[in-house]
């Protein structure tokens, strides 16, 4: 008990610790706000995120591995302040998971002596586990993004019938489109942003296709480039991408369907089988059965 109370009261002295830290960072911010004109600003929990976040042990747990970067990217989280907040939590989730581990372990198996194999293991969680919550974000996006590109070919395809040039035709998407095409517009409007301050709008298609990489988006890209350089000619390709990626989903449906009925078998044969037994065998196998006892 008194390791208990000694582990406690060292804990409270490092968060009370790193609490004036913090508080001493959101000040220096909300100076830099008032000294910018901004009246109204985020949050104070949105605030700490990001003080911890724009410390340097959270800067270097993000620039120092290069796969964070690229999930970052392709999840849509590229300022800085989004970074910070990731950083935050790839920081804060090990401790508060080694936290919640000691706890759990002093209380249920305080008599167990493995305290540091568990710390060691909890602190391994909590700093991988962000990690893979950010990638399965980035796959869900990857996959909005390839069933969204079905939908963005024939409205492309519309607006360039209509007489409009790529650009056009891309800010028209990117205003209009929002409903219909949220991941899509929202790359959109970066894009077009980078274009209204001076760059070129194929070599920023170009890179947002490499930061997606989804092969749908790539190809509807190298098609765009191909529209931007030649002016034309390239409707027949669009059209002949859109039946290659509706027969790509269908062929993903027909093999989603073939597994969902394996599936399906496997569970009738482990709960419908036994009792359909039951129902059938069970008369004769009870008849046996009192024959030979009697």
């Amino acid at each position: 008990m008194a390791y208990v109370i000694c582990a406690a009261l060292l804990l409270g002295a490092v968060a009370l610790l790193i609490s004036n830290v913090i508080q001493e960072r959101l000040r220096q911010q909300r100076v830099m706000q008032r000294l910018d004109g901004e009246k109204t600003g985020p949050s104070k929990l949105s605030l700490w995120m990001r003080a911890v976040g724009n410390s340097s042990a959270g800067q270097r747990s993000v620039s120092m591995d290069t796969e964070t970067q690229t999930l970052l990217n392709r999840v849509g989280w590229r300022t800085a302040s989004q970074r910070s907040l990731f950083a935050a939590f790839q920081i804060g989730t090990p401790l508060a998971l080694a936290g919640l581990v000691f706890l759990g372990h002093e209380v249920f198996f305080p008599r167990s002596g493995n305290l540091l194999v568990v710390l060691l293991c909890g602190l391994a969680v909590g700093y991988l586990l962000p990690k893979r919550m950010l990638a399965y974000a980035a796959k869900k996006r990857q996959q909005d993004v390839a069933i969204e590109v079905s939908t963005f070919i024939p409205l492309l395809r519309i607006l360039f019938e209509s007489g409009m040039a790529v650009e056009q035709a891309l800010r028209v998407l990117s205003t209009e489109g929002r409903q219909l095409l949220p991941v899509l517009t929202g790359e959109l409007r970066v894009v077009l942003a980078r274009v209204d301050s001076g760059l070129e709008l194929s070599q920023e298609l170009n890179k947002t296709a490499s930061l997606l990489d989804v092969d749908e988006f790539n190809d509807t890209c190298v098609i765009l480039q191909q529209l931007i350089q030649q002016g034309g000619g390239a409707m027949k390709s669009l059209q002949s991408l859109k039946e290659l990626l509706d027969d790509r989903r269908m062929t993903r449906m027909e093999e989603y369907i073939s597994k969902m009925s394996a599936k399906m078998s496997v569970v009738m044969m482990a709960f419908l089988f036994p009792a359909l037994m039951i129902v059938l065998a069970g008369p004769s196998f009870v008849a046996i059965s009192r024959a030979f006892t009697s």
